[in-house]
């Protein structure tokens, strides 16, 4: 729990900090963007928080890169 509270307790300070600027300078996209990626990073943050078993991006790259890279080997030879 306390793992999930140090999360929100520093998007709550990012929050604080970031908006009254994007506010100020009237940015509407750079708002909806900032929004996104934090409320994805809380996810993200409290999914580790809890020891939750996050797939590594990696994993899927490699599985759709791999043939195409078995391919150019061939090639190469």
């Amino acid at each position: 729990m306390l793992g999930i509270a140090g999360v929100l307790v520093t998007a709550l300070i990012i929050v604080i900090k970031e908006v009254p600027y994007l506010k100020r300078k009237k940015l509407k996209r750079e708002a909806w963007a900032f929004s996104f990626l934090l409320l994805f990073a809380i996810g993200l943050g409290i999914a580790i928080s809890l020891q939750l078993n996050i797939p590594n991006p990696r994993n899927g790259l490699t599985t759709i890169y791999k043939p195409l890279s078995e391919l150019l080997k061939y090639w190469i030879k």
